[in-house]
């Protein structure tokens, strides 16, 4: 029998569950509001076997309703309370780029949890998307709180280096195609200045789209980003040299990033920040092209579309830059840059089509660990699949119990092989698609473990 509690509260001393003893018989879920307004959900199953879950939901725009959120799916929540586990979250007191009160929210979250439940022998952080950020957050910065940590998809790069690497397509897309627009694309007044900016380069981009030339400059501008030429389920997956199928998926891709990342959620973070926290002074888009996995693609689309590909990287690298706002870049540095510094295992898992956070975001954390020091407490592994956080529920939880098995035997066992193995005894419907692979390196990284990353 499970017993339903949805009271909220003002302030974390006013009592919102059941007592202990009654907690230890039944099965509870609990809702209630922080101090802060953010609000939780908690499930705690009759048999706990001592283990509590602290998930953190990914990014939710500003002003959209707040919502807590204790696994990534119903599926997983019913797996694994069936198993055990006490799952617990919230939402945060705000939405858009809220690492400043996700965090303590996550923490006054767990506070709650342990006084109405007691201590866990174990207490594990995980998270996706902007969540998979938050947790590793969590697990730098509040490491006595933790002990380990599962990044999903996360946005592990931190939040400059996010920022710089959102700006450098909107910037090529901006002075390829719309060249003398004075479109904005950073240092906005306001949403609606910076969502009309979004709209008049879409327009652009979406006219573009209907001629090889225009197709080839919006493959250059995916290519600096690492968008995948397929990157959602829905879309044909191309073949190997099927560069018109790639170059079409990425489009997609391109109008989302302008639909809201680039645009309407960077000036959020600005209002934050105080200002614009990235900048491309400096940076060598040639350079840049030639490390990017895309750049056959790209040097095919120009040679399809007769255009000079040195030609338009000479009109990038004469246009002019846009400089950071310094205490801008302080801000994100102190509240949104990871510092690569674990006390704890952590695991990380992407997918290689991901579109919104590239799976390139892992070589910047596993940079960031190295300097740190934490190259021992790391690991990361691949699915393949396209999408953001398209992970199956057997997946997610096979990387769960991967975790748990570091902390049990004090080693490693993430192969491939093992990750598909505990995928498939998790969810035995779907099939898993763990494998090896190694992605290639974040274009413009930026962490507190070099010091070098500080300067603009």
């Amino acid at each position: 029998m499970r017993i339903r509690l949805a009271l909220l509260t003002t302030c974390l001393s006013v009592a919102t569950a059941l007592p202990a003893q009654a907690a230890e018989a039944t099965d509870a879920h609990l809702e209630g509001e922080l101090s802060s307004g953010a609000v939780y959900v908690m499930d705690v199953p009759a048999s706990w076997n001592g283990t509590v879950l602290l998930y953190s939901h990914g990014y939710a725009p500003a002003g959209s309703p707040k919502r807590a959120q204790n696994t990534p799916s119903t599926a997983a929540r019913d797996k694994l309370l069936a198993e055990g586990y006490a799952l617990i979250g919230s939402s945060y007191a705000t939405n858009g780029w809220a690492v400043t009160e996700a965090v303590p929210d996550q923490l006054a979250t767990l506070d709650l949890f342990t006084e109405k439940f007691g201590p866990a022998r174990r207490t594990l952080a995980w998270g996706t998307s902007y969540g998979g950020f938050v947790t590793s957050m969590l697990a730098e910065r509040h490491a006595g709180r933790f002990d380990g940590s599962l990044s999903m998809c996360g946005l592990v790069q931190g939040g400059v280096a996010n920022w710089n690497s959102t700006l450098d397509p909107v910037f090529a897309l901006r002075t390829l195609l719309a060249p003398g627009s004075g479109i904005r694309l950073a240092g906005f007044a306001d949403q609606s200045e910076a969502v009309a900016a979004a709209k008049t380069l879409t327009t652009k981009v979406d006219a573009a789209q209907q001629t090889p030339e225009g197709r080839a400059r919006i493959g250059l501008a995916a290519a600096l980003h690492n968008i995948p030429g397929y990157n959602d389920a829905a879309q044909t997956k191309p073949g190997p040299t099927d560069w018109g199928t790639q170059q079409s998926n990425q489009f997609t891709a391109v109008r989302g990033l302008l639909q809201m990342p680039a645009f309407s959620w960077r000036q959020e973070a600005e209002s934050r920040a105080g200002g614009n926290p990235s900048w491309n002074t400096g940076v060598d888009y040639t350079a840049m092209l030639a490390r990017s996995p895309l750049y056959k693609e790209v040097t095919e689309l120009y040679k399809e579309a007769g255009l000079s590909l040195r030609t338009d990287l000479s009109a990038l690298g004469r246009a002019p830059r846009i400089s950071a706002d310094p205490k801008a870049v302080g801000w994100m540095r102190n509240t949104s840059v990871l510092t690569g510094r674990l006390t704890d295992p952590q695991l990380n898992i992407h997918t290689t089509g991901d579109a919104l956070i590239p799976v390139q975001a892992e070589s910047a954390y596993r940079r960031a660990a190295t300097a740190g020091g934490s190259a021992e407490l790391l690991r990361q592994a691949y699915v393949d699949g396209p999408g953001h956080c398209t992970f199956t529920t057997g997946e997610t939880l096979g990387a769960l119990d991967a975790l748990e098995d570091r902390l049990d035997t004090g080693r490693w066992d993430v192969s491939p092989g093992t990750l598909n193995s505990r995928a498939q005894q998790e969810d035995p419907t779907t099939q898993a698609r763990y494998l090896p692979y190694r992605p290639t390196a974040y274009p413009r990284p930026h962490d507190l473990a070099h010091p070098g990353d500080a300067r603009p």
